[in-house]
């Protein structure tokens, strides 16, 4: 359902949680009290600094892993103490460039294995690349390292990398990948530029996708996206669901089906920085539309579908960081329509750059910044 239909819904549910969703807090010993629909939630800093992180993973007895923009990854073990990982890559640290996703294999118990988004110089340019390696058993070096996707082609600027790593029921991967400031190669699938891709977790192209005979566009499962930074998985259908960035307006998120065309830069919400017309309008056949859009732009990061563990009346919800507004965006669902939004936090901890569900059913997040921190929200 696109946002058109949805407003008045929005609008009816905004006036009814007025008082719940105003960025009221009060401080104690043991984090921020902050109002939300369901009730008062405690936010806590759990770890940090961070320069600029960007993505958090977890991992088995309570350690988690996390990124930094600049190309660190650490390690937090349970007890409060961050490792330093050695084995990362290099990256191309500019602009939007650099060490992107973190994602801990399904099986890691067993095979310890983690995925990495980056960008990888190359010749003067870069591009996404996802590679698969394995953190040894002191914690503090990444072994066996291998690079199991290459973006196609590279390109010269330093934006739009996409770059969210999502791992299906089946171990197949999906993988984001922005248009790279290259808007009109959205639309050619013979690229991987402005693309969601699927590949098995060795690199290979899965045989059921839909162009896996085509040389240069075997991985592409679907494309006309500009710059996906957000995805998670529907832990009750095994759906993706993607948030990708628009222009000024027009941010969207997506539920990503094989083979077809979401629209960038043809159709969009939203408008140029200039203020002018983007492509053809809002609608054309053969194009997707949205499962909803922000006009004007939350400018959104990380996102991720909730359990309902320690909420249930939020079982269902996505949540979608927000840079711009500096919250936490909740979107209320019936199956594949939004019908609401709530948002939390705004503007109490600075820019969110990842929303993950922790296995103890919490919310937890980043902010992006150079002294950025990962924070826990429970109900209080």
């Amino acid at each position: 359902m696109r946002k058109s239909i949805t407003t008045a819904l929005t609008t009816s549910l905004a006036v009814l949680l007025a008082s719940a969703c105003t960025a009221e807090s009060t401080s104690n010993q043991n984090g921020d009290i902050q109002q939300t629909s369901a009730g008062k939630v405690r936010v806590e800093r759990i770890a940090g600094p961070f320069s600029h992180p960007w993505a958090v993973t977890f991992l088995p007895g309570g350690a988690k892993l996390v990124t930094e923009r600049g190309g660190t990854l650490w390690h937090l073990l349970s007890d409060g103490a961050r490792i330093k990982v050695m084995g990362v890559p290099g990256v191309h640290a500019r602009g939007q460039g650099g060490l992107l996703d973190v994602v801990a294999a399904r099986n890691f118990s067993t095979s310890r294995e983690v995925f990495l988004s980056y960008s990888e110089p190359v010749n003067g340019k870069s591009r996404t690349a996802v590679a698969v390696a394995r953190l040894d058993e002191q914690g503090d070096r990444l072994e066996n390292l291998r690079v199991i996707f290459r973006q196609a082609p590279a390109e010269s600027t330093s934006h739009h990398y996409g770059s969210r790593i999502v791992e299906a029921e089946d171990g197949n991967l999906w993988i984001t990948l922005g248009d790279r400031g290259k808007a009109n190669k959205a639309q050619n699938i013979n690229n991987n530029i402005g693309k969601v891709i699927r590949i098995a977790r060795d690199g290979t192209t899965p045989g059921d996708n839909p162009w896996s005979n085509k040389p240069g566009a075997a991985e592409n499962w679907s494309y006309g996206h500009r710059n996906p930074q957000g995805a998670a998985l529907d832990p009750q259908t095994g759906a993706l669901w993607t948030v990708e960035h628009g222009a000024k307006g027009g941010d969207e998120i997506n539920r990503p089906e094989a083979g077809k065309n979401y629209g960038w830069p043809i159709i969009s919400y939203g408008t140029h920085y200039t203020g002018l017309k983007i492509g053809e309008g809002t609608h054309k056949p053969g194009m997707q539309q949205p499962a909803h859009y922000w006009d004007p732009s939350i400018a959104p990061s990380g996102m991720m579908i909730y359990s309902g563990r320690l909420w249930p009346e939020w079982k269902g919800d996505i949540f979608v960081g927000a840079l711009k507004y500096q919250l936490i965006s909740r979107l209320k669902r019936d199956n594949d329509s939004i019908t609401a939004e709530e948002r939390i936090l705004k503007g109490a901890y600075g820019r969110i750059r990842d929303v993950r569900e922790g296995p103890e059913g919490a919310i937890w997040f980043l902010t992006d910044a150079g002294d950025g921190g990962l924070y826990r929200m429970t109900p209080e």
